[in-house]
């Protein structure tokens, strides 16, 4: 013991005491041998003093990377607000921001890994045999659920109490919480596409009391929302691969008997999902005609499932904290919501909700990881010299920075117009490069969370690897994002359909689009070069296009991934 070592060193260490630590070495200690033990008694202190060098050399270790009031020391967003938010507008916003970073810091970060330390466990049976598919979750998790309603997280969209800025405030609030949200995040995105799907529909008398708990600030009364599309077959093609079953009751509402694959938010109070609707004679129409929007609450009154079978809960690579559910519909009651074989046209509304939700986590976990390097290089020493002072690890995070700079710039210009069209001053051209650019973010930021979260990683050297800093986290988390919602190629393909679908009208506003920022920027001689290189570009993309143009639709599709890159960056910049 510590005691032992300093009673041995202050001269008063005990005969015995000395016996025993030489018996504990393994040294024999009889008569006669008293010389031989002398040595190795000698050998015996000579180790026992290695642990106190040891213990020296342990106090120096690597400063940890810190970060303060998000909000604050987020230069560009605070630029950004000031820029374009009316003076009013900004005031208010402003201080709530301010209030939002600090309990962000002292309550909420702490609250995140708590979620990722406490991930849910599903219990089958309770311990007399009875059913019971309890997914339990920490209190973490449930305090987060409380904390979205008490902020608005939802709620801000829809009340609309700065007209179209309520979105884009409602996007920064989420921005500041999603990296400390521990993956709340992601319910929080299907909550607000379902809220949006029955705001699409008129809130109709039978979905107002859902809305208004969707959208409630009152963590009593909030609701999650899940989002159940993906069966045994996948997620993206929803024509060919969905296989539940509805059928009417003679109540008006219906039954549904299916398998889905992959529920995330499982624990969520209701959910929206798709299923074709059975005839008299049991038969559905198969494709993308046959499907239906339907609402479920998942549990009762009384708490019971809603004739849901858990079968056991995914083990995912990230997003850890959330969890993620195979169930068995099997008579689950349910409300049709769209026309009848109108489900996939009533769920886009979710679709383009999740998806801006998909960028604003991609830029968050950029920004977060970024920070973090920033305050890392002005505390490690190496080579003699701070990290801040050698110019290559500089260049890298200031590559990094550029990428982040431009996803929030692209992600605010979306979620700006998006507040345009939901309260009725978006103009043509507006709506059309909404359409277009959702998935061109999403798809683009997807793979620049992973490719940026690497790199920062990269940054803190071998302790970027260790999985308690909480780095890796950061890095599973962003791996979905490139595969949530569609993957890059999916998307990539939705955005030739955007194209095709407008008949050139949507590439027509985003090509006259950007012609104008750049006739605003070319007035500013020290972005000549920038927008002489931007030229550039939309000089190449316009002959690509002109060219692909008479080329078979195969070449158009081999190219749709490069093409909406090209969109990305040309927009970004």
């Amino acid at each position: 013991s510590s005691a032992t070592c300093k009673s041995w060193q202050s001269g008063h260490f005990l005969a015995w005491d000395r016996c025993q630590m030489l018996s504990i070495k393994g040294i024999n200690t009889t008569v006669g041998q008293e010389q031989q033990a002398s040595v190795q008694e000698k050998r015996v202190l000579e180790d026992l003093e290695m642990p106190l060098a040891r213990q020296e050399m342990e106090t120096l270790f690597q400063e940890q990377p810190e970060t303060g009031n998000q909000y604050l020391e987020d230069t560009l967003l605070r630029s950004y607000l000031k820029t374009h938010l009316p003076p009013k507008v900004l005031e208010e916003v402003h201080q709530d921001l301010e209030r939002f970073g600090n309990c962000l810091l002292t309550k909420i970060q702490p609250l995140s890994w708590e979620c990722e330390q406490n991930p849910p466990v599903f219990r089958q049976y309770d311990a007399w045999g009875r059913r019971v598919d309890h997914i339990q979750t920490c209190s973490a998790w449930r305090r987060m659920k409380e904390i979205s309603a008490e902020e608005g997280l939802i709620a801000e969209a829809y009340e609309r109490r700065y007209s179209n800025w309520s979105r884009l405030y409602q996007a920064v609030k989420l921005y500041l919480f999603s990296s400390s949200s521990g993956g709340f995040n992601c319910p929080l995105a299907m909550t607000d596409g379902a809220a949006k799907v029955i705001e699409s529909l008129g809130i109709p008398g039978s979905l107002k009391n859902a809305f208004d708990h969707l959208t409630s600030r009152d963590p009593e009364k909030f609701w999650t929302s899940g989002q159940w599309m993906t069966e045994r077959r996948g997620g993206s093609d929803v024509a060919n691969g969905t296989e539940t079953v509805a059928r009417k009751q003679p109540d008006g509402t219906y039954r549904l008997y299916g398998f889905k694959w992959y529920t995330s938010a499982a624990d969520s109070d209701v959910t929206l999902t798709l299923a074709r609707i059975a005839d008299a004679e049991g038969q559905c129409t198969q494709g993308s005609r046959g499907l239906s929007l339907f609402f479920l609450r998942v549990r009762d009154e009384e708490g019971k499932l809603n004739s849901i079978q858990v079968q056991r809960l995914k083990d995912k690579l990230g997003t850890r904290q959330m969890a993620t559910a195979e169930l068995w519909l099997q008579g689950a009651r349910a409300e049709l919501i769209s026309a009848e074989g109108r489900g996939v046209a009533a769920i886009s509304n979710m679709l383009n909700i999740t998806r801006i939700h998909n960028v604003i986590g991609a830029v968050a976990s950029m920004r977060r990881m970024i920070s973090m390097s920033r305050d890392y290089a002005c505390k490690r020493m190496a080579f003699g010299k701070l990290l801040k002072d050698h110019p290559l690890h500089m260049q890298t995070i200031a590559w990094m920075e550029v990428q982040v700079r431009g996803a929030f710039l692209l992600l605010m210009e979306i979620v700006r117009l998006l507040g345009l069209a939901e309260t009725n001053l978006a103009s043509e051209q507006d709506q059309l490069l909404l359409r277009l650019l959702i998935p061109v973010a999403k798809l683009y930021t997807g793979k620049q969370a992973s490719a940026v979260a690497v790199e920062a990683m990269e940054s803190f050297g071998g302790q970027g690897y260790m999985e308690d800093t909480g780095l890796p986290v950061i890095l599973r988390d962003t791996l979905v994002l490139s595969i949530w919602e569609g993957t890059t190629n999916i998307l990539s393909l939705d955005v030739l359909r955007s194209l095709a679908k407008s008949q050139g009208q949507v590439m027509a506003a985003f090509l006259s689009t950007v012609q104008k920022k750049l006739e605003l920027a070319s007035g500013t001689e020290g972005l000549s070069p920038a927008v002489q290189r931007t030229r550039e570009a939309i000089g190449s993309l316009r002959q690509f296009m002109e060219a692909a143009g008479s080329e078979q639709a195969l070449t158009m599709e081999l190219a749709a991934r490069d093409f909406s890159y090209s969109l990305a960056r040309i927009y970004t910049g």
